[in-house]
């Protein structure tokens, strides 16, 4: 039996030998005359099995139970055996009810109808209260009253679409959120895309498909609860030239079978699903398709810019990116949530590469007024990284020219130290400033090794002093790693983030409670102390909304971009008490401050503080340090 089968037989047994109308069950469990009819088939059958007990259908007084006190008793522990549902399942379905229902929900009813207590509720309420906030959704609790979701409708449904998060990220649990629907109405969608495909040849992946056929669902409960979705009409003018006639096959089918009638933003909700899994890329010249061009080249660009990797001869990952963004625009546009499965596990493998992808996420959303999330930068990052593995395979030495203005002699010193100490290194010439833009259009160049600040936008550069000194030598070979590899010896770079760590920026025993108010203390204390200017402040704010720079191991590595950054520096922070960083708690802050010049090093810092989170021990100690000289001790160890 599922839950709303368990329902009818409790409402039934609860006022014993009265009769209900059909219309009245209907209403009490809010689903169609149908479904009760079905479900009391059901409950027929249940009775069966319990000889005092029968089920009375009198034509035109309506259903009843009549039932002993031993077969009524029999029949309610049976229920509540049927109850004891796990955590889990508890969790998904107090979920439900509270962005199912528009009345409140009081913690004592709650635990009376899943057969626990009220403590054991209010723990789960605020599991469901911080994943809400993923929705931009808040939980109210009014005292007496109870707890009611407050928020858009499109939020909730973006929000019950995925309600099997409160349990996994795994892709394969998204079937669960099944379970809370009545069969009859999945079998029901399930055949009618399938007929809708077959009627249109649509080629939709699985996920497009199950995608589909939840949103579908939530449209026909939330219809029946009267809580329509309201999408207004300046959009919907686009969506009727292309994929509107199919949504009005597949609802008037729907419809019919399952005796609903949907409103016409209903119509144009479902057809935004359809577009968003059906790519709109037709070549033709529109708005549209222009926007698509320019993020992409600003994606490459930025990109290129920020990991000194050159990008932008890469057809694969320009095609690969084109493809993806003509599907998320639209998801974009229509203000529709995707999750990624891999996003924890993508942070931690390539927390450089997500990190600079982030950072230009930042400034495409902020130039084109759109908001690409951090799980749909988790799949741009794929295509980034697998350009990156693409581009090793053919490339084995770095190209590289020396500009030094100090003459002759010291440019052929350091040019004869480099090839001596960098065999991956060849250098294609020794030049003066003025030279090099003659010597860049002519030459194709990997990266600039100077003995002066020379500011590029699209070739990295290096400045190392005219004797090539041990801290140069340092510097240039987290450089190379960064580029060559994703992982990073920790004791190569160890070094260099006791370089950057400084003793007027560790904190410890902070008490604070919010990350976003930890980001906002430690980015203010690093301008105070002239190590940023003051957008950095809003930078390193705006970086953390847009992704949670947790990285495991109760470790999160803030940051924001360079160009706001005065002087290098690696402020650390110890929290009291574990405060929750996105998906996971957070007890260490690494807040990495690295500059224009330095950026080099931002990808080694990064992976030196990822092994840190690997390490139970190290992570341990930094937690039990007791004063900042015992903190710096650890990384002298």
């Amino acid at each position: 039996m599922n839950r709303r089968q368990k329902e009818l037989l409790r409402i039934l047994l609860t006022d014993l030998g009265e009769f209900f109308r059909i219309e009245e069950l209907t209403d009490k469990l809010d689903c169609s005359e149908k479904t009760v009819r079905n479900d009391l088939n059901t409950v027929e059958s249940l009775l069966k099995q319990y000889p005092s007990t029968a089920l009375r259908r009198k034509r035109g007084t309506g259903i009843s139970i009549v039932a002993d006190k031993e077969g009524k008793d029999k029949l309610l522990n049976h229920i509540y055996q049927l109850e004891a549902i796990s955590t889990e399942d508890r969790l998904l379905e107090m979920a439900y009810q509270l962005l199912a229902s528009d009345k409140p929900l009081t913690l004592s009813t709650l635990a009376k109808e899943y057969y626990t207590n009220t403590t054991t509720v209010r723990h789960q309420m605020q599991d469901i209260s911080r994943w809400l906030e993923g929705y931009d959704l808040k939980l109210v609790s009014k005292q007496r009253i109870g707890h009611l979701v407050q928020g858009d409708e499109l939020s909730k449904r973006n929000a019950l679409a995925n309600l099997t998060e409160l349990i996994s990220f795994e892709a394969q649990q998204k079937q669960r959120v099944f379970q809370l629907f009545s069969p009859h109405e999945i079998h029901t969608v399930r055949k009618l895309l399938r007929d809708l495909q077959i009627a249109y040849s649509l080629d939709l992946t699985g996920d497009e498909f199950q995608s589909l056929q939840i949103h579908a669902l939530i449209m026909i409960k939330r219809t029946r609860q009267h809580a329509p979705i309201l999408v207004g009409r300046s959009k919907d003018t686009d969506v009727r030239l292309d994929s509107y006639h199919l949504t009005v096959w597949f609802l008037k089918r729907l419809e019919e079978l399952l005796s609903l009638s949907f409103p016409e933003d209903e119509y144009i909700y479902f057809t935004w699903h359809l577009v968003s899994c059906r790519t709109p890329y037709t070549g033709k010249a529109s708005k549209h398709n222009e926007l698509l061009s320019d993020v992409v080249r600003q994606l490459m660009l930025q990109l290129q810019r920020m990991t000194m990797i050159k990008f932008e001869n890469d057809k694969g990952l320009r095609d690969g990116l084109e493809s993806h963004l003509a599907f998320a625009l639209h998801r974009i546009r229509y203000g529709f949530t995707i999750r990624n499965p891999m996003l924890s596990d993508i942070k931690k493998k390539y927390a450089y590469m997500f990190s600079m992808v982030i950072l230009a996420v930042e400034k495409i959303n902020e130039a084109y007024h759109i908001h690409i999330t951090e799980d749909e930068a988790a799949y741009l990052l794929l295509h980034f990284q697998a350009s990156v593995e693409r581009m090793q395979e053919h490339t084995l030495l770095k190209r590289a020219v020396v500009v030094c203005d100090l003459g002759v002699g010291m440019s052929y010193l350091l040019q004869a130290k480099l090839e001596q100490s960098y065999h991956d290194i060849k250098i294609l010439a020794s030049i003066g400033e003025t030279n090099l833009p003659g010597f860049l259009y002519e030459h194709d160049v990997d990266m600039i090794i100077a003995t002066m600040d020379i500011d590029h936008p699209d070739i990295p550069v290096i400045v190392v002093s005219p004797l090539l000194e041990s801290d140069d030598k340092d510097r240039l070979e987290a450089f190379l790693q960064s580029v060559d590899q994703e992982g990073t010896n920790e004791k190569e770079v160890l070094p260099v983030i006791k370089r950057f760590i400084n003793p007027d920026t560790i904190y410890l025993g902070m008490n604070i409670k919010h990350r976003f108010e930890i980001v906002e203390m430690l980015a203010r204390q690093l301008v105070q102390k002239g190590f940023a200017e003051q957008s950095f402040i809003h930078r390193a704010m705006l970086r953390e909304k847009t992704a949670a720079t947790a990285v495991g191991g109760g470790i999160a590595i803030p940051h924001a971009d360079p160009n706001f950054v005065k002087k290098s520096v690696v402020s650390l922070a110890i929290l009291r008490h574990p405060v929750q960083w996105g998906r996971e708690m957070v007890s260490v802050v690494f807040f990495l401050a690295i500059a224009k010049e330095d950026r080099d090093m931002l990808k080694p810092l990064m992976q030196t503080v990822l092994s840190i989170s690997q390490n139970p021990a190290m992570v341990e100690a930094l937690n039990e340090a007791e004063s900042v000289a015992e903190m710096l001790q650890i990384f002298e160890q």
